[in-house]
């Protein structure tokens, strides 16, 4: 994705909404929280259920003639109950549902659907039946996280309410500015924090090296002063009143931080970009995003 495609994603709201579901019971919030956004921001809505067919070869073999027959049974069970949903939710929010049923190998398809078009939200659970309580915080949801050109919410919360609290970690990349954008496309009421997690660049070594400490003090200081005046840059760069935004440097393990600031501000929406600046910088937020998305008590949003 170009800068300049990042720098305009999500300045308006998303015009799609894609909510998955896997049928489940605790899959239903992650398809309201999908909804309510879907009627508070006037977005297209779309439910998607993908029908996974891997585990039917095995059938078919020891089925046979009549493996056919029962794939299209299950097929059309499926239809009826992404259907029933449909109905329900078009009952409550008083919104168009669109419904697309799948069948196909279930990662390759659900990454075709979340990007099939562009300015779109994917809006999945931590919870369900198969892949949202088995596979979410695996191989499966990671491998979509990186592959889906477009933001992720994951959800773990009853949509009560719109989202009232949101902190945003950034970590000074070209992404910074287009995670901001995209957390204010779906909470554009929300009080919102903009948090940085330092790593004083060779601190350790310092110590090593017996380096006094006030020196190092003095060090710690000067990078967090850095850091707070690049929180600031942001905020310009991102259109925000520097008044209705709060600023929070913070030192010390990045997905230790963002846990303890969700907990010190009752938020119910954190929000990370992707991708940093390079190969190692990409490493390493994949190393904060997957423990973020473990821990965490609300619901996750993963920008591009």
């Amino acid at each position: 994705m170009s800068a300049l495609s990042q720098e305009n994603l999500f300045v308006n709201p998303p015009q799609r909404i894609l909510a998955v579901t896997d049928l489940s019971a605790p899959a239903l919030q992650a398809v309201e929280r999908a909804a309510s956004l879907a009627k508070t921001l006037g977005t297209a809505f779309e439910l998607l259920h993908v029908f996974h067919t891997t585990p039917l070869k095995q059938l078919r073999q020891l089925m046979m003639e009549s493996a056919a027959e029962m794939e299209h049974k299950m097929l059309e069970a499926a239809r009826q109950k992404l259907d029933e949903l449909a109905a329900m939710l078009h009952e409550r929010y008083q919104i168009p549902v669109d419904t697309r049923l799948v069948a196909g190998a279930l990662l390759q398809e659900l990454v075709a659907e979340a990007n099939r078009l562009p300015d779109s939200l994917v809006v999945c659970s931590v919870r369900g039946e198969r892949f949202m309580r088995q596979q979410l915080l695996g191989s499966t949801a990671e491998r979509l996280l990186n592959l889906s050109t477009n933001p992720v919410l994951a959800t773990k919360q009853v949509p009560h309410e719109p989202y009232r609290s949101v902190l945003v970690a950034v970590d000074f990349s070209e992404t910074s500015v287009p995670t901001i954008r995209c957390a204010q496309a779906i909470a554009p009421d929300a009080a919102l924090t903009l948090m940085h997690v330092i790593e004083v660049p060779f601190e350790r070594q310092l110590y090593y090296a017996s380096v006094g400490e006030a020196l190092i003090k003095r060090y710690r200081s000067l990078s967090r002063q850095e850091a707070m005046r690049r929180l600031e840059s942001l905020v310009i760069k991102a259109g925000l009143e520097r008044n209705a935004v709060q600023l929070v440097v913070s030192t010390g393990d990045p997905s230790m931080r963002i846990l303890e600031q969700e907990q010190e501000h009752q938020c119910d929406l954190l929000t990370l970009g992707r991708h940093g600046d390079n190969a190692i910088e990409t490493l390493l937020l994949g190393s904060v995003v997957r423990p973020v998305l473990s821990k965490s008590q609300c619901d996750v949003l993963i920008s591009v």
